[in-house]
């Protein structure tokens, strides 16, 4: 490792030659690139021993930028993604770090980003498109996976060295002793936060105690709600068709008179309390996370949904009858506790097993709670 640090700003011209995207020349890539081919984060091609890798741009640009925001609103979530193999980051050579990451662009971009001035190799991974922690969590960023990637992108002829660097957030899902047995590279896990790679970097691969810390601070735990608003649009324009349709059957049954806007108004006074579950359990329970007693994710929205089913039902809906009463407090935290059941795989507040275990009681009591809540708040109509 004696001239890790010189590889680190200068090229080894000797073991890759740079070309540009349109003159370059020699042996086709060791893979399938599909998509990359064009692709605006592509800056030019290396020769290389196992054939012709992508160069990766450093710097995001305005078309990096929108991906990242619908990828944040859930516009075209899970089909945002790069084609797995080996890329290039700068000019490296056959002794320059390996960094191992998944294929989701919006990982692949912040990592990338952080790289500006290194000169290193990164193996990108199928993870079907999902971030680093939820694929180890999935098993999809996995030992399996690794293996065949170093297999399949050739990568023993492109480096002398036998070391993988991965993220520290994969852990859970690789078993670097099989790696190893398997294929003949040793893993390193590198720092939880991208921007630490290149102090780590040069450092020889030492990790202070502050890079290995995951904090999941506010910012962090808020950046999340946007795609979770996003997909509630779908299940609440159900909702409000619902409660149009019971508002409409109820003035028919009654044989009272009623205008289209009268409906909508009351449809939309009656959709109030649901819509204000759902913001608590995708905005108010992640920011109050390290606040709401308990530890399950699913209780810590129960909780929150039980203090706003009193706040409605005693101050603006000014109690109601009793079946409006238990409908609210059936179905209010039975939409809260769902939600928040979908911050367990981006949080350290649980383990993989503890989602599990979580998952299989949570679940069942929701859906009770919530089917008896909607059954007591149709009725609540006709009675």
């Amino acid at each position: 490792m004696s001239g890790f640090k010189k590889e680190l700003n200068m090229a080894e011209d000797n073991q890759a030659a740079e070309c540009s995207p349109t003159c370059c020349t020699g042996t086709e890539p060791p893979f399938n690139y599909g998509r990359a081919e064009g692709a605006n984060w592509v800056e030019g091609k290396l020769d290389t021993a196992a054939g012709t890798v992508y160069k990766v741009s450093t710097a995001l640009d305005r078309q990096d930028r929108l991906g990242s925001i619908k990828a944040r609103i859930g516009m075209g979530r899970m089909q945002y993604s790069v084609p797995t193999g080996l890329y290039a980051i700068g000019k490296p050579g056959s002794n320059s770090p390996v960094l191992v990451s998944a294929n989701y662009k919006l990982s692949f971009d912040l990592l990338r980003r952080e790289l500006a001035g290194l000169n290193l190799w990164l193996l990108v991974i199928d993870t079907r498109g999902i971030n680093v922690w939820c694929a180890a969590g999935k098993g999809t960023f996995g030992t399996a996976e690794i293996i065949k990637m170093v297999d399949t992108s050739g990568l023993s002829k492109v480096v002398s060295h036998r070391t993988l660097i991965l993220p520290q957030l994969a852990a859970p899902g690789v078993a670097a002793h099989e790696v190893r047995r398997s294929c003949g590279f040793k893993i390193i896990y590198g720092p939880v936060r991208a921007a630490d790679i290149p102090v780590f970097l040069s450092k020889e691969y030492k990790a202070d105690p502050e890079m290995r810390r995951t904090r999941f601070n506010l910012s962090e735990r808020m950046i999340l709600v946007p795609v979770e608003l996003a997909a509630l649009v779908k299940p609440f324009l159900g909702l409000v068709g619902l409660l149009f349709l019971l508002n409409l059957l109820a003035f028919l049954s009654e044989g009272r008179e009623f205008t289209i806007p009268m409906l909508l108004g009351y449809t939309g006074l009656d959709f109030i309390p649901f819509l204000a579950a759902a913001l608590i359990g995708v905005a108010l329970v992640p920011a109050l996370l390290p606040y709401t007693p308990g530890r399950p994710l699913s209780w810590k929205g129960f909780v929150l949904g039980i203090a706003w089913s009193f706040v409605y039902t005693c101050t603006i809906s000014q109690g109601g009858s009793w079946l409006q009463v238990s409908a609210y407090f059936l179905s209010l935290p039975a939409i809260t506790a769902f939600l928040s059941l979908n911050f367990t795989g981006s949080t350290t507040y649980t383990s993989l097993s503890g989602v599990v275990k979580e998952m299989s009681v949570a679940l069942p009591l929701i859906a009770v709670s919530a089917a008896l809540g909607f059954i007591a708040l149709i009725a609540a109509y006709f009675v």
